[in-house]
């Protein structure tokens, strides 16, 4: 509501107070509006208005929006790329990720070599009957550790390099989505 200035008074601003509940706002009267001191409102006018105006239990509290850091300067947001390039704590959380991504993935791709490295060996030497089949009159043995193993290691080298490449897309996402 708008307050006027009494005698003696400086010129306050006036507000808008909001009503939350109704999604309504009062303004200030224009001096149209106001009655003139000299005239008196008329009882009728007293009963209309009160006849109008809900009692105050009912009515909705009203409360005046304002913030008091409106002139405050803002702080700029640094980019995550900046982060990680001038090695701060937060760019060295982010790399920890990415390098730890990349750290399991190379683990997984080594423990599946050498498994298939020192597995097939091993399985030739405790499987004597497999030793004794031959493919195209070549052993076993020779035929998956000369030729067959090759296309197998080709395939992994590929996958991990695919999936390397998408937690790199990955990570590339998260740092656009932190700015």
């Amino acid at each position: 509501m708008s307050r006027d200035p009494g005698p003696g008074e400086g010129t306050e601003p006036r507000r808008w107070i909001g009503d939350r509940s109704r999604g309504e706002s009062e303004r200030p009267r224009k001096d149209a509006d106001r009655p003139r001191k000299d005239e008196r409102p008329r009882k009728d006018d007293r009963s209309r208005k009160d006849a109008e105006r809900p009692r105050r239990d009912e009515r909705p509290r009203r409360e005046v929006v304002t913030s008091p850091r409106t002139m405050a300067p803002r702080h700029p947001r640094y980019p995550v790329t900046r982060e990680i390039d001038e090695q701060t704590r937060l760019g060295e959380v982010y790399m920890r990720s990415l390098v730890r991504t990349q750290f399991r993935l190379a683990l997984f791709v080594c423990t599946v070599l050498g498994c298939v490295v020192v597995g097939l060996p091993l399985m030739f030497l405790l499987m004597p009957e497999l030793r004794a089949v031959h493919l195209v009159g070549i052993p076993l043995p020779w035929a998956v550790l000369g030729g067959l193993i090759y296309p197998a290691f080709v395939i992994g080298a590929w996958l991990y390099v695919r999936q390397a490449e998408r937690n790199e897309r990955h990570f590339a996402e998260l740092v656009d989505r932190a700015r």
